[in-house]
């Protein structure tokens, strides 16, 4: 496995639900702390910056460290948890999945269950489980030993237990969290590559909080680099697998990076976006158009702070999203790289101006 491989591996198999952060903003700051002045927001954030050989325009790559998991909530006396979801969770990919219940003794494995369909009614098998009717079984004997032997108590995070994997096809990568940790593993790779590059302006690189929850370390990171521009680097739906129409998720796995044209939460801002494409054009790096209808990004928060700043969203298709397995393309995790590095040591003063001026 090559170092890249490893580096993505290790960064989408660290725990970080939403509010509990901590590990992989570790891992963040082992890489990129020796190159850049490092900072944080106050409740949680870290921000990497790197100034170039101008005093140009203030970038900002914002890509959140969180990923969707679960919280105790209560026990029950037979010793079940019940638990809080973090992040928007879909039913029918949650039963008989396994997670991990961190406490302040150590990890602990689980399973979430539900009744058996052995024992439900013709009518109730027709439905889907409630998140409400789940429990997650961590092997207790009853509610006592769940918290005097091992530690649980409300407040606790799980999170999704999933391995890394490089599938058959060996651009193809499973894990866990690439929503979005192939987001900060493309921050972390330009922040590092601009070592060697010359570029006119100063470049924030930030590891956001909860944004699975509300876009919250969006809002308060942006207000501490009070941006000139700023770049969402996150994942998108592939429409590439059965079932999906071209109108309702157009990227593909392969097919390069994706450059939003619209999200729920922002109509990115037209001449960013235009100057992106035309970056990319300039420089032969595959790319795909986006939209997203039913999601948005930390760009939502971002684009309206304070007058106003220059937003855009660029992301990695990813199939089986805010699930416990995804996959994604290492040729589009590549791409979104040099994209950025390009656009980076492009914009000075005068793009700048250019980008803003009505």
């Amino acid at each position: 496995m090559d170092k890249t491989l490893q580096w993505l591996q290790e960064i989408s198999e660290a725990p970080g639900v939403s509010g509990f952060e901590g590990k992989v903003k570790a891992l963040l700051t082992a890489k990129l702390g020796n190159i850049a002045e490092v900072s944080h927001d106050k409740i949680g954030s870290v921000i990497f910056r790197k100034a170039g050989s101008q005093p140009g325009p203030k970038i900002m790559l914002a890509s959140h460290m969180d990923e969707i998991g679960f919280m105790v909530k209560s026990i029950t006396k037979e010793g079940f948890l019940k638990f809080a979801t973090l992040g928007g969770w879909w039913e029918q990919v949650m039963l008989g999945q396994r997670v991990t219940v961190f406490t302040s003794r150590g990890e602990l494995p689980g399973v979430i269950g539900s009744k058996p369909p052995h024992i439900l009614t013709p009518e109730e098998r027709k439905k889907v489980v409630q998140k409400r009717e789940m429990f997650i079984d961590v092997g207790a004997a009853g509610e006592a030993e769940a918290k005097e032997s091992f530690g649980i108590r409300p407040g606790d995070p799980i999170v999704p237990s999933s391995t890394f994997a490089v599938m058959a096809n060996e651009k193809y990568l499973m894990s866990k969290a690439w929503d979005n940790r192939i987001g900060c593993a493309v921050m972390a790779d330009v922040m590092e590559k601009l070592q060697y590059e010359l570029h006119p302006n100063v470049v924030f690189g930030v590891g956001t909080v909860q944004e699975e929850v509300g876009l919250r370390g969006a809002q308060t990171s942006v207000s501490t680099v009070n941006p000139d521009i700023a770049f969402a680097v996150d994942t998108c739906i592939a429409g590439d697998t059965p079932g999906i129409t071209e109108d309702q998720a157009a990227s593909k796995l392969g097919k390069g990076v994706a450059i939003s044209i619209y999200d729920s939460s922002m109509v990115p801002h037209t001449k960013l976006r235009n100057f992106v494409i035309r970056v990319a054009e300039e420089n032969h790096i595959p790319f795909q158009l986006d939209f997203m209808e039913g999601g948005g990004t930390d760009a939502g928060k971002i684009h309206v702070h304070s007058q106003g700043v220059p937003s855009l969203v660029l992301s990695i298709p990813t199939r089986y999203i805010h699930s416990h397995n995804s996959v994604i393309h290492r040729d589009d995790y590549e791409a979104a790289v040099q994209l950025l590095l390009g656009v980076v040591k492009k914009v000075d003063e005068s793009v700048y101006k250019e980008l803003t001026e009505n």
